[in-house]
């Protein structure tokens, strides 16, 4: 059974914001957990990783996109594992809106609505088969207080400093999650974004930056999700290169940051070129994610792209926010849910 939310609705949310901010780190200490994959075996108790308490799985639910933004709630229901996809992730990302970055196609300030959002993320949340998700420390803590964590896989955004647009972007300080705040609140990961520019030296500040963080995280036992790229300026702006060979050299980056890569997970794009994604996979042999990217009108595309791509052994799941929580049919459920069919069930953990 799962606990009652803190905050029914997202009104209640700012009143205990208000008068009670102490409720996020009671939230956060009585959240169920579960392991970060989950394996065929699905009658094993989720497991605390810091503590190695057991805890029940939970799905939430909540209104749909048409309901009043007043009233969000997510409530937890024990449900196990079994809507999920052993050894495979579906995560929501919606850790964007920390580095300025918030638009969703033609809409500039579609993640601004913090109340549409979470409408959206709880929404998102609570279909079958959806694992958790990736944001940044006041979106999790609103998730937390709202129940829509319980049983979930709770990833914290790391480095936001760069922000989207700047003159420093790629000087990509940590300015979200420390290593030390996710095991104080019991989450389960951390991420961090990896822009590599060669003609620009806040990449060198980052990847030495990302390095430490990555030795902190397993001197902890926290896994971290590298997301790498290779870019560069075109007229001031800061573009991904997404061919094959420039993927390829931002994993082998990746790959070897730190002292140890025991607990490093890679986030990658699909290549430019779909067909290029199994010789790129190839570079290392550290598990993966696909994120989602800009996707624009054509998410059908993408999930052609996303489905073949999770045929490669190394590939473990997706991580996608705008193109799920923000499609262009305004339908949230049906586009989570037909990105969850693309997951392999009955993959081995």
């Amino acid at each position: 059974m799962s606990p009652a939310p803190a905050a029914p609705s997202v009104h209640e949310l700012v009143r205990i914001r208000a008068e009670h901010p102490e409720a996020v780190a009671e939230a956060a200490a009585r959240r169920q957990r579960r392991p970060l994959l989950r394996t065929a075996d699905s009658s094993a108790p989720d497991l605390n990783p810091v503590t190695g308490t057991g805890a029940g799985a939970g799905t939430s639910t909540s209104p749909g996109p048409g309901a009043d933004t007043g009233t969000v709630t997510a409530t937890g229901t024990g449900t196990g594992s079994a809507t999920g996809h052993p050894g495979q992730l579906m995560i929501i990302a919606a850790d964007h809106p920390a580095r300025g970055a918030l638009a969703v196609g033609d809409r500039a300030l579609a993640m601004a609505n913090r109340f549409e959002l979470l409408q959206r993320l709880c929404l998102a949340l609570s279909r079958p088969g959806v694992d958790g998700v990736l944001a940044s420390a006041d979106v999790l803590e609103d998730l937390l207080l709202l129940g829509a964590l319980e049983g979930k896989v709770v990833m914290g955004s790391m480095n936001r400093g760069g922000l989207a647009g700047a003159a420093f972007e790629l000087d990509d300080r940590f300015t979200g999650h420390r290593p030390e705040d996710l095991v104080r609140h019991g989450f389960d990961a951390g991420k961090l974004l990896l822009r590599i520019d060669h003609e620009d030296p806040g990449s060198l500040d980052t990847l030495h930056a990302a390095a430490r963080t990555i030795d902190a995280m397993a001197a902890l036992r926290l896994p971290v999700f590298v997301e790498p790229f290779l870019c560069r300026r075109v007229d001031g702006r800061l573009r991904n290169d997404l061919g094959a060979a420039a993927v390829a050299t931002s994993i082998a980056i990746a790959s070897g940051l730190g002292g140890t890569s025991a607990y490093t997970w890679l986030k990658v794009p699909v290549t430019e070129e779909p067909e290029d994604m199994a010789r790129v996979m190839e570079t290392s042999t550290l598990p993966a994610v696909l994120l989602g990217g800009e996707v624009g009108d054509d998410l059908e595309g993408a999930y052609a792209k996303w489905r073949e791509a999770l045929r490669l052994p190394t590939v473990r799941g997706l991580v996608v926010g705008r193109s799920l929580l923000y499609p262009v049919d305004g339908d949230v459920a049906g586009a989570v849910d037909t990105a969850v069919s693309l997951l392999r069930p009955g993959r081995d953990g």
